[in-house]
C-alpha cells in the first residue's frame, strides 16, 4: 500500500498568540520529536516547522494510517502539556496528501503568512528540512518535495512581485532603519516599548546583523525575554534618558499620556550629525516639533504604514500569478509522486529481463574470443532496453491517467515480478 503524505498544522490561522508560543520548538526540541515520531509511530519521513506564527508537522504514513491525534500528544508531551485535549481544537488535521502538498507550497511561498509573501519564510523553511535531513527523516518522497518548493521560491521571486516592499509595519520600520543608517559604521539602535510592534521589529532585526540593538521596556523581565531571541543589549527603563542620547536611531512604540521625546530633551542632546526618530505610537510619543531640532529627522507611523500598505497592495495584486506557479509545480511534483508508485515495478522489469538475457549469454558465450563476447554482450543489452522502452513509457503514461495499478499487475502476472528484487538505490 502506498503511503500518503499528511500534516498536522496550528497556526495563527488557528490559535492565538499565548497557545503558539506554548507548542513553539527550538531546534533542539524538533530534532528530538522527529526522532519519537520514528521510534514511536514509525514514521520515516517528517518535515517539523515552528516559527513565531505556526507549528506544523509533515510526515508520510501508510495510506489506512492516520496518526494525527498521536502527533498532537507528542507535541503536547514534547513541551510538557499534559492536558492534550485542551490544545487539539487548535490544529487542522490534513489525512489527504493533496491538502497537506497544497498547504505545505502555499506556507512556504508566503501565501499562508501573517504579513503575505513574507521573506523569512524561505528560509525557515530550509532550516526545518535541514533539521530533518539532520536526524534522517528526509527520505526519497520528502527530498523531492522540498527541492519542488525550492525552484517554486526561485520562481516566485524572479517572476512576480510578491517579494517586493516591506508589506508590514515591523518590516518597513527595519528597512528604514536600514536605509538611514547606511553610511553609519555599527549603528545604535535604541528599541523602547516591547508591545506587539515593538516585539515584531526585534524578531526581524534579530535576522540581520548591521547594527547594534538595545531595548528597554518598563518591564524589565519582558526586555530579557525578547533579548534572548537575539543578541541585544538590556537596559533599565530609569537609564532612558542616557540610551536616547547615545542612540542613532530611536524606535518608539510606547503608550503613554504625555510624549517621551520632547522638544526640550531633544535639543539637550547635542546632536553632532544625525539621530533618527521612529514613532509607531498612537498617540505618537515623540512630540513633533522634536523635527525642528538641527540634525534630528522623526518618522511617524501613518508614513510608515503608508509605505507597508502600498507594498501590501502590489503584493496582493501578484497573488494570481503565485498561485498559477504554485499549481504548476505542484503539478509536476504529482507527475513524479505518480512515477515513484511504479518505480519499483519498472525495476523488476527491468531485473526480470535482466537475467533473461544473462541467462541467454551464459550459454552462447563459449568458444567465443573476447571481442565477440563484448559485441554480443552490447547488442543483447541493447535489445534489452528497446523492448523496456515501450512498457515504461505506458507505465508513465497511465501513471498520468491514473489507472497505473491495472497496468502494474498485469505486468506483474506477466513476467512473476513478485520473485524480483527491487536493486538498493533505485
Amino acid at each position: 500500500m502506498s503511503n500518503q503524505f499528511k500534516a498536522i498544522s496550528l497556526s495563527h490561522q488557528t490559535a492565538p498568540l499565548a497557545v503558539r508560543e506554548q507548542v513553539a520548538l527550538n531546534e533542539e526540541e524538533i530534532k528530538a520529536l522527529a526522532l519519537k515520531l520514528n521510534d514511536l509511530l514509525g514514521i520515516q519521513e517528517a518535515l517539523i516547522v515552528s516559527t513565531c506564527n505556526r507549528t506544523e508537522i509533515y510526515y508520510t504514513q501508510a495510506e489506512e494510517s492516520d496518526r494525527s491525534t498521536d502527533l498532537i500528544k507528542l507535541l503536547c508531551i514534547q513541551k510538557g502539556l499534559l492536558d492534550t485535549e485542551t490544545y487539539r481544537p487548535y490544529f487542522k488535521i490534513m489525512s489527504q496528501s493533496a491538502e497537506a502538498i497544497q498547504h505545505l507550497f502555499e506556507v512556504a511561498v508566503g501565501l499562508q503568512s501573517k504579513v503575505i509573501g513574507d521573506l523569512q519564510i524561505p528560509n525557515q523553511i530550509k532550516q526545518a528540512y535541514q533539521w530533518a535531513a539532520d536526524v534522517n527523516m528526509a527520505g526519497p518522497f520528502l527530498h523531492r518535495l522540498m527541492h519542488t518548493i525550492f525552484f517554486t521560491n526561485k520562481r516566485v521571486a524572479q517572476e512576480t512581485s510578491f517579494r517586493d516592499g516591506a508589506a508590514s509595519v515591523s518590516y518597513a520600520t527595519v528597512e528604514l532603519i536600514e536605509a538611514v543608517t547606511q553610511t553609519i559604521s555599527q549603528p545604535k539602535v535604541l528599541i523602547v516599548g516591547l508591545g506587539e510592534i515593538g516585539t515584531d521589529v526585534c524578531k526581524n532585526l534579530a535576522a540581520k546583523n548591521f547594527a547594534e540593538i538595545t531595548v528597554i521596556n518598563r518591564t524589565y523581565t519582558r526586555a530579557l525575554e525578547v533579548a534572548k531571541n537575539g543578541n541585544f543589549r538590556v537596559v533599565p527603563f530609569e537609564y532612558l534618558e542616557a540610551e536616547l542620547r547615545r542612540a542613532d536611531v530611536i524606535v518608539s512604540s510606547v503608550v503613554r499620556d504625555e510624549p517621551l521625546v520632547t522638544k526640550v530633551l531633544a535639543e539637550d542632546f547635542n546632536v553632532l550629525t544625525y539621530k533618527y526618530f521612529i514613532d509607531l505610537s498612537v498617540p505618537r510619543s515623540i512630540q513633533p516639533e522634536v523635527e525642528d531640532v538641527p540634525g534630528v529627522l522623526v518618522f511617524n507611523i501613518d508614513s510608515i504604514r503608508a509605505k507597508a500598505n502600498e507594498a501590501l497592495q502590489q503584493r496582493l495584486a501578484a497573488v494570481p500569478h503565485v498561485e498559477s506557479i504554485v499549481a504548476e509545480c505542484i503539478a509536476q511534483f504529482n507527475d513524479w509522486s505518480k512515477e515513484m508508485v511504479v518505480s519499483p515495478t519498472i525495476q523488476k522489469l527491468k531485473n526480470a529481463l535482466e537475467q533473461i538475457r544473462r541467462d541467454e549469454l551464459s550459454r552462447h558465450l563459449k568458444g567465443l574470443n573476447p571481442d565477440e563476447a563484448e559485441r554480443l554482450e552490447r547488442i543483447t543489452a541493447g535489445i534489452v532496453q528497446r523492448i523496456l522502452k515501450l512498457p515504461v513509457v505506458q507505465l508513465k503514461a497511465a501513471c498520468k491517467r491514473g489507472d497505473a495499478e491495472n497496468l502494474v499487475d498485469v505486468l506483474t502476472e506477466l513476467f512473476d515480478l513478485e520473485k524480483q528484487q527491487v536493486v538498493s538505490g533505485h
